[in-house]
C-alpha cells in the first residue's frame, strides 16, 4: 500500500484514476493543479505522484522538477493527452526531467495499474 497523489486539472480524469487505484488499497489524494499538489505533497509526503503535464497555473514539468528538488525519492508518473505527436514530446520531456514513467491519455485501467505497480516496485 502506498500514498499516491493525483494532480490533474480535469476532475473527471482525477476521479477515473482514483477509482481505478482504489482497489489497490492505496491512500489516495488529489489536487487540481501543481500549486495545490505541492501543498498536498508537503503535508502528506506521498510515495508516488501522478501528474498531468498540461495544466493551468503550474504545469507538470515545473511540478516534476519541484517535487524532485524537495523530495528526490518520490516516484512520479507523468500523464498527458495534449495533442497528438506533441503529447509524446511532452511525455519524453517529463522523463528527461525525472518522471519514472509516462502514460499517454487515454490509457486503459490495466495500463495504469501495471505502471503504478512497476514504478512502486522499483524503489
Amino acid at each position: 500500500m502506498a500514498t499516491i497523489l493525483v494532480i490533474d486539472d480535469d476532475p473527471a480524469m482525477r476521479r477515473l484514476i482514483l477509482r481505478v487505484l482504489r482497489a489497490g488499497g492505496h491512500v489516495l489524494l488529489e489536487a487540481e493543479n501543481g500549486h495545490v499538489g505541492m501543498a498536498r505533497m508537503t503535508d502528506a509526503k506521498p510515495d508516488l505522484i501522478i501528474t498531468d503535464i498540461l495544466m493551468p497555473q503550474k504545469e507538470g514539468i515545473e511540478t516534476i522538477r519541484e517535487v524532485l528538488d524537495r523530495s528526490p525519492g518520490t516516484k512520479i508518473i507523468a500523464i498527458s493527452g495534449g495533442g497528438g505527436s506533441q503529447n509524446l514530446m511532452f511525455l519524453d520531456m517529463a522523463k528527461t526531467f525525472g518522471a519514472h514513467a509516462a502514460l499517454a491519455k487515454p490509457f486503459r485501467p490495466d495500463e495504469l495499474i501495471a505502471t503504478v505497480a512497476r514504478v512502486l516496485a522499483a524503489s
